[in-house]
C-alpha cells in the first residue's frame, strides 16, 4: 500500500518509500488490452528518471552511482543501440562480440601489471572474461576453485579462507557453489588478519582472499603476506578489486602510496574488476581475470547431450545484449590512460579534502589509511 492509497489515520509502512508511483502512474497486474501510445510511454518515462536522477545527482549518496557525466552516458547509449538486440551466444552471428570482450579483458589485465605473469607455455598469462557484474566474477572463480580441486586434489568438501571485510557476494557463491566460507576476524587495524587466516586454513581449503580496496573501509588487505600464504600452502588467491581495480592503479600513477594489489604479486590466481564502476561504463559488467588459462576453463559449461547440438557458455549467463559489451569497450577507448587519470586526479582531490577536514575534528577518526574511499569512525558521536 502506498502513501496514496493508506486509510486516513493508519500507520505509515516501512515500504512506502520503495513505490512512491503508485497513485502517481497507472500500474499493471495484467498485460494491457492494447498497447500505449509510445510517446506517452516516453514522456512518463522521462518524468521517473528525472526525479531519480534528481536524488543521486545531489552527491549525498552511499555510493551505487559512478557517474561519467551526462554526454559520456549518452555516447555509451547510443552505442548500447547499436547492438542491444545481438546476442553474444550467437558468436557466429556477432563476431564483434569476441572482439570487443578479448580487447577489454586484455585492457584490464594490463592496466593489473598481467605482464608481471611469466608465460612458458601456450596456457601461461592472464587471461578472463566478461560477466555480468562482480558478484558474477567473485562467483565464477570459486566455482573453477571448487571444481579444480575436486578433480586435482579430490576435496569434496571445500572451504574458503576470507576476511570478515569481504564482500557478500563471497557468502553468495559459497551458498551456491556448496563451499564452506571461513570467515576471519579482521585486527585492530581493519585489515585482514593474516596470521589468523594462515591458521584457518586446512587440508580441504581451495582459496583465500581478500579486497582492494574492501567496501566497509576502504582499505587494501595484506596482500603481499596472503600471497606467500597461498603459494606456501598451494592454493589459489582471488583478489577482489571490483571497487578499487580500475581506480589504484592510477592513484599509483599520480604517485600515492599503493601496495601490489595484482598479478604483481605471484600468489595472486585471480582478480575481478567492475568496468561499470570506475571504469565508467554501463550496468551491468565486469571483467574476472585468471592467472593461467588452465584455471579459467574449470568456470566453462558445456554439453554435447542435448538434442539441441553443442551448448556451451563461458559464464552464467546464456543470452546476453552485444549493446553491454560494446559500450563497455567504447568507454574504456573513450577514457584512455588520459581520461582515467584525469578522472582519478579528481576523486583524489576530494579525497585528500575529506581527510584533511577529519583530521581537523577532534571527534572523528578514519578506518585505517584509506585511498578514495573513506569510512569515518567516532568513540564520542554517533556517526
Amino acid at each position: 500500500m502506498s502513501r496514496e492509497e493508506r486509510q486516513p489515520g493508519s500507520a505509515p509502512s516501512v515500504f512506502d518509500d520503495m513505490y512512491p508511483y503508485r497513485g502517481r502512474f497507472e500500474s499493471y497486474t495484467t498485460l494491457p488490452p492494447t498497447g500505449r501510445d509510445r510517446a506517452e510511454i516516453l514522456h512518463e518515462l522521462r518524468q521517473i528518471a528525472r526525479s531519480e536522477d534528481a536524488r543521486w545527482e545531489t552527491g549525498r549518496i552511499s555510493g551505487s552511482y559512478y557517474h561519467g557525466g551526462k554526454e559520456h552516458y549518452a555516447f555509451l547509449n547510443e552505442i548500447f543501440g547499436l547492438f542491444s538486440h545481438v546476442n553474444l551466444l550467437q558468436r557466429d552471428m556477432c563476431p564483434s562480440g569476441t572482439k570487443f570482450e578479448a580487447e577489454v579483458v586484455s585492457m584490464t589485465a594490463n592496466m593489473l601489471h598481467a605482464e608481471a605473469v611469466e608465460c612458458s607455455g601456450p596456457d601461461d598469462g592472464v587471461c578472463g572474461a566478461i560477466t555480468s557484474g562482480g558478484s558474477e566474477s567473485i562467483m565464477l572463480p570459486m566455482l573453477a576453485y571448487r571444481e579444480q580441486a575436486r578433480a586435482v586434489r579430490g576435496i569434496t568438501a571445500p572451504e574458503m579462507v576470507v576476511p570478515d571485510t569481504i564482500h557478500p557476494a563471497f557468502e553468495k557463491g559459497a551458498y551456491y557453489f556448496g563451499i564452506r566460507l571461513v570467515r576471519v576476524p579482521v585486527g585492530a587495524d581493519f585489515l585482514a588478519d593474516v596470521e589468523a587466516m594462515r591458521a584457518a586454513i586446512t587440508p580441504d581449503t581451495i582459496a583465500l582472499a581478500g579486497s582492494a580496496a574492501n567496501y566497509p573501509h576502504g582499505l587494501i588487505d595484506p596482500l603481499a603476506r596472503l600471497s606467500e600464504v597461498a603459494l606456501a600452502h598451494g592454493i589459489g588467491m582471488h583478489v577482489d578489486a571490483c571497487l578499487g581495480g580500475f581506480l589504484l592503479p592510477w592513484i599509483e600513477k599520480l604517485g600515492y602510496d599503493v601496495p601490489p594489489f595484482d598479478f604483481r604479486l605471484p600468489g595472486v590466481t585471480s582478480m575481478s574488476c567492475d568496468t561499470h564502476k570506475w571504469g565508467y561504463g554501463l550496468k551491468g559488467a565486469s571483467v574476472v581475470l585468471y592467472r593461467r588459462k588452465t584455471l579459467r576453463r574449470w568456470q566453462y559449461f558445456s554439453t554435447t547431450s542435448w538434442p539441441g547440438g553443442l551448448y556451451a557458455s563461458p559464464t552464467m549467463a546464456g543470452s546476453r545484449s552485444g549493446g553491454i559489451t560494446a559500450s563497455t569497450w567504447a568507454s574504456l577507448v573513450a577514457h584512455g590512460e588520459e581520461g582515467y587519470l584525469d578522472t582519478t586526479r579528481r576523486i583524489m582531490r576530494a579525497a585528500d579534502t575529506i581527510k584533511t577536514g577529519v583530521a581537523r575534528i577532534t571527534e572523528l577518526r578514519m578506518a585505517g589509511n584509506p585511498t578514495f574511499c573513506i569510512a569515518i569512525l567516532s568513540d564520542v558521536v554517533d556517526i
